[in-house]
């Protein structure tokens, strides 16, 4: 099952950065877009439509126990509250993970994502393995993404739907005490809020 590879050579750019400089170097050239469009549009996705807003919930969630239960009990209101809202965003819910349970999310009609908090869904995502494994061997398809649970962990699968769609709220790791909101959101990588991976331990890196 594919997914979110890194290009490790010592290139400035990755092979897919570099073919987007082109493109957009090419529909600026001809005239196409103006440039401080292009740039507001990328903005828009990288910054406010993207997996940054899913990362900034999730920290005040972590910090704020009165927010982390409104989110559960109310997930669309409170992602509202913090400014995040849009298509594909209308009905949320929130799911805990716990030292019990793990959630992970899919769609297995489609690919319905939350596109407020998480920006565009990735390639994997949409995949037809992936959809279909993720409900019939959840376990194998975490192990593909190095997240290994002990056997006495329960996962449990949320199927998005275009009438609700789940973002999971990670636990928060350990030897994060005392970092403040943006430290934390530094942490929570948009494959931990669909529950393929766990949020990053502080002074490691991370996947998307």
């Amino acid at each position: 099952m594919p997914h979110d590879g890194h290009d490790h050579s010592d290139n400035r750019f990755s092979e897919t950065e570099l073919r987007v400089k082109a493109l957009q170097t090419l529909l600026i050239d001809k005239g196409l877009v103006e440039r401080d469009a292009l740039d507001a549009l990328i903005d828009t996705y990288e910054t406010q439509i993207g997996p940054r807003n899913g990362a900034a919930v999730i920290a005040r969630a972590w910090l704020d126990p009165e927010f982390k239960a409104w989110l559960l009990r109310d997930a669309t209101a409170a992602i509202r509250s913090l400014g995040y809202m849009g298509r594909q965003g209308e009905h949320m819910a929130v799911v805990e993970n716990t030292p019990q349970v793990h959630n992970m999310v899919v769609c297995t009609l489609c690919s319905c994502y939350p596109w407020p908090v998480l920006g565009l869904p990735p390639t994997w995502y949409k995949s037809a393995p992936y959809r279909a494994r993720a409900v019939r061997d959840p376990r194998g398809v975490l192990r593909e993404f190095g997240t290994e649970l002990s056997t006495d962990v329960e996962i449990k699968v949320w199927d998005s739907t275009s009438e609700m769609r789940y973002l999971v709220l990670p636990m928060r790791p350990a030897g994060s005490d005392g970092m403040d909101e943006t430290a934390l959101a530094d942490l929570v990588s948009r494959n931990s809020m669909i529950g393929v991976e766990l949020a990053r331990t502080p002074g490691v890196g991370g996947a998307a």
